[in-house]
């Protein structure tokens, strides 16, 4: 899948501006840098209609060097079916996951969001792929750039506990999966993982 290009301007742009006024104290800079940020956001509320200045705010609360996000997905199987959230946001199901904190490694965060998610215990054992979001048929598009990190994880014990981002819980077989949320997995993405159940000799995916 390709993005279009308007969205990957707005993206350039932000960082651009972004790292811009991280690194400047000279006010005439910073003046432009905003100015930059304000093009990014105008570009994004053009082609997809939502409020500018929600962008723009949006935007500004990105500080620092710009890099990537760290989405984190956990790949739990249990008896050849796989573990699934219900997202309570869009009704979709998806793999159990999200955004990795500060002070976490990638699989620790996977732990915490699976357990979180799913009231599931589990132990992270292998790094199965690491996705960049944009080149996958995800949707909505979104204005960052995000790395998806698909873990397997050993199912250790626990019950069954909906959180307040997911409303069921579930193990699935792979032909007979609920519908998924594409914003967070994709159809082949799953076929993949459960490639990994049948396959645990393949190395890690990337891309």
């Amino acid at each position: 899948m390709t993005e279009p290009q308007w969205l990957l301007w707005s993206r350039q742009l932000m960082a651009l501006a972004q790292n811009g006024l991280s690194y400047t104290s000279n006010p005439f800079d910073i003046d432009r840098y905003q100015s930059v940020r304000k093009i990014a956001a105008a570009i994004l509320a053009e082609h997809t209609r939502a409020d500018q200045q929600r962008i723009e705010d949006l935007f500004a609360r990105e500080v620092g060097y710009a890099t990537p996000k760290v989405d984190v997905r956990g790949v739990v199987f249990r008896d050849e079916a796989l573990l699934l959230v219900k997202e309570h946001e869009d009704g979709l199901w998806t793999l159990p996951g999200g955004w990795a904190d500060v002070n976490e490694s990638p699989g620790e965060a996977v732990v915490r969001e699976v357990f979180e998610e799913s009231g599931y215990r589990t132990r992270a054992t292998k790094l199965l792929a690491v996705f960049d979001r944009s080149k996958h048929p995800h949707l909505p598009l979104m204005p960052f750039h995000i790395y998806k990190h698909f873990i397997r994880c050993q199912w250790l014990g626990g019950e069954p506990t909906v959180s307040n981002e997911t409303d069921a819980v579930g193990f699935f077989r792979e032909g007979q999966l609920p519908e998924l949320s594409h914003s967070r997995t994709t159809p082949a993405q799953i076929a993949r993982m459960f490639e990994h159940l049948r396959q645990p000799e393949l190395p890690t995916d990337f891309d």
